[in-house]
């Protein structure tokens, strides 16, 4: 009677750990529709990252491309422009941090912290304070008192690199991550 006691719990301990292990299975297989639901979609993804032609933007021009559901501005300054953006000091600014994702996070918002190259400016085209999307100044339609843009919700005027410079915004148009392929072409993200 000992060998078959023996037995029994060996078959009961194998009972034990198959019906553990299918339970694990089991509830393995219940949960993957709830964590794969939390991956990004494939039109995300999509977005994560796009290519910008700059050869038809012409000095003085913004165009608004969309990246991640909210507009990027791309705009090609003038020498003006650029000497204007230089000569601010920075101590005076609202917000004297560069707000650049390819920058240090702790450098101060000067024209070269936030352009990788001084002809070219790229910003996240949402105005910090309440996430209007602000309008572009140029010399036909001169929006704001400092050039760049104006937001025209809560009055929000920014300069020629994107820096806030009156109004309730309290932060700089933001720089996403970019990077030149080539001397006419830009991916973002």
């Amino acid at each position: 009677m000992a060998a078959t006691t023996s037995d029994a719990g060996t078959r009961r301990d194998f009972i034990y750990v198959a019906s553990a292990s299918m339970g694990a299975v089991g509830a393995a297989a219940l949960a993957w529709p709830f964590i794969d639901q939390m991956n990004p979609t494939t039109a995300a993804l999509a977005l994560a990252s796009t290519e910008v032609d700059l050869s038809a933007i012409q000095p003085g021009q913004q165009i608004v491309y969309k990246w991640r559901g909210h507009p990027l501005f791309v705009r090609r300054r003038t020498p003006a422009e650029i000497a204007a953006a230089k000569a601010v000091d920075v101590a005076s600014l609202p917000d004297n941090n560069a707000r650049n994702a390819n920058v240090a996070d702790n450098l101060p918002a000067t024209d070269a912290n936030r352009a990788i190259k001084p002809e070219w400016l790229v910003l996240i085209g949402v105005c910090t304070h309440l996430g209007c999307i602000p309008t572009v100044s140029t010399p036909a339609i001169p929006e704001g008192e400092y050039g760049g843009w104006l937001c025209h919700c809560h009055g929000s005027m920014y300069d020629t690199a994107g820096r806030i410079r009156k109004g309730p915004a309290p932060e700089n148009l933001p720089v996403p991550p970019y990077a030149f392929l080539s001397d006419t072409r830009i991916k973002v993200g």
